[in-house]
């Protein structure tokens, strides 16, 4: 039992709990880059640009929170996949939202619990479109 706890973080994620990484994609596929840029430029879904700014010179009053996303590239797939999956892993302070995990949340409105802001496709669009920002 004692090993099966152990190893099952390194089945769900690919790598223990506390790295700083989900090298596997979610869906076992490459997301769409422009499906990405679509998704982190959209106000209704992905929200990214109420805290970041980017290369979206299309879109006004970008935000100053988070870093911009022109550097995105410097981080890994498997680093941005974690920082959109469950952020708080890799910055416990963070004030950016958990796009893919359900579960352990807080002050998560009756109708949106357990459901993620973001599909897993929606996701893998997402870290297609950064990892492209060098």
């Amino acid at each position: 039992m004692r090993f099966l706890l152990l190893i099952l973080p390194f089945l769900f994620f690919g790598k223990a709990l506390g790295d700083d990484a989900i090298p596997a994609s979610l869906t076992g596929a490459k997301g769409d880059p422009q499906r990405g840029r679509a998704i982190v430029a959209n106000r209704q879904v992905g929200l990214c640009l109420l805290c970041h700014s980017g290369p979206f010179p299309e879109e006004r009053f970008q935000g100053n929170l988070a870093p911009d996303l022109r550097s995105a590239a410097r981080l890994t797939e498997g680093e941005l996949r974690l920082r959109l999956v469950d952020p708080a892993r890799a910055n416990p302070q963070t004030i950016m939202p958990a796009y893919y995990r359900t579960e352990g949340l807080t002050r998560v409105a009756p109708s949106l619990r357990g459901k993620s802001i973001l599909t897993a496709e929606q996701i893998e669009d997402v870290v297609a479109y950064l990892v492209t920002l060098k």
